[in-house]
């Protein structure tokens, strides 16, 4: 598919800032940076809001992505309490799948970082942004078989409901921004 390749100073939010930092210091020489070399303490800060899916699939069926980790702020958000060991396919509504799984495909299939705004209405009305971080890792460096999710919230009005809010939309959510992030020396 290809999406649009975009300045890593898109990313609005301070923690997916650092977060794609951290990914292209572990990058090195690396086509994909290797999931070994990080350490779950240094991402700890952030694990609210972040989400370690598998890639699995059988060669020709396309990439699955099985949850391993899923942050509480991103349960509250899909409304799915504890997913871990369901696959992503699973949580996602059906009629949500062809706006939500493409990014994740696009991860896979390019090997760069993968960076979405939508726009999303909470329980009262409240317009809030949905900004979604995708960083792939690989074990041999090359092909990637690991995503690191990163979901910042943003409600320009301050405060907003969170439960449920990526489940509750009557409408797919608007895209306002989507591109893959080129990658930049630590």
């Amino acid at each position: 598919m290809g999406y649009p390749v975009a300045r890593p100073d898109v990313i609005r939010a301070i923690n997916q800032r650092w977060l794609l930092k951290f990914w292209n210091r572990h990058l090195g020489e690396h086509r994909v940076p290797p999931w070994q070399s990080v350490e779950a303490d240094s991402i700890s800060h952030v694990s609210p809001n972040l989400i370690l899916l598998d890639v699995t699939g059988a060669a020709g069926a396309g990439p699955r992505f099985l949850i391993r980790f899923q942050g509480a702020a991103i349960a509250q958000a899909f409304g799915t309490g504890d997913a871990r060991g369901k696959y992503l396919d699973e949580v996602i509504p059906p009629s949500r799948a062809a706006e939500n799984l493409p990014p994740y495909q696009e991860a896979v299939a390019d090997g760069r970082p993968v960076y979405t705004i939508h726009d999303l209405i909470d329980r009262e009305g409240r317009l809030v942004h949905y900004e979604r971080l995708l960083l792939p890792f690989a074990r041999d460096g090359m092909c990637v078989d690991r995503i690191l999710g990163s979901f910042e919230f943003i409600c320009p009005d301050g405060a907003f409901d969170g439960r449920g809010l990526i489940q509750t939309q009557n409408a797919p959510p608007a895209l306002r921004f989507c591109a893959t992030i080129e990658s930049e020396p630590a």
